[in-house]
């Protein structure tokens, strides 16, 4: 679990790269998880990938790669605030590897409706191929609640 205090100085934090490979076979997992049955995401021998599938990185992070981890939320608080895909040109198909970097782009509070104090954090990964060239990102926000749901 997190701390109890987000650390503010944490903005501009930035992971390691990694690389992820995307596989045929996991596209079609993720469209069928996805109740689709698009052909070019099950039955391409090289497809793309649906445009929430990008998600998966989080398989590829652990907590002590993940720099949302290490800003200090309090994961018993924990709300998924929102999630933004941007494809800066066509989206990646199986067969490329992506390098990943995640960065925490913004901490920032509001006070809640309902009593305490929200933290929220957004943070950008960034996807690029093998030559480099920025393919696509994901911005997503966490909102740290100010108390624990009952």
């Amino acid at each position: 679990m997190g701390s109890e205090v987000v650390d503010h100085d944490k903005v501009g934090l930035t992971d390691e790269a990694a690389t992820m490979p995307v596989e045929r076979g996991k596209i079609r997992e993720f469209a069928r998880a996805c109740m689709s049955d698009d052909p070019d995401y099950v039955e391409s021998p090289s497809p793309v990938v649906p445009p929430t599938f990008l998600t998966t990185v989080n398989f590829w992070m652990t907590s002590e790669t993940s720099p949302l981890a290490q800003v200090g939320l309090d994961l018993r608080r924990l709300l998924h605030g929102a999630q933004e895909y941007v494809f800066h040109g066509p989206p990646p198909r199986a067969g490329d590897e992506l390098t990943f970097r995640t960065r925490v782009d913004a901490i920032y509070e509001k006070e809640g409706k309902r009593g305490g104090t929200m933290t929220f954090v957004e943070t950008v990964t960034e996807f690029r191929d093998a030559e480099g060239t920025l393919v696509a990102e994901a911005r997503s926000t966490a909102i740290e609640t100010g108390k624990v749901a009952s």
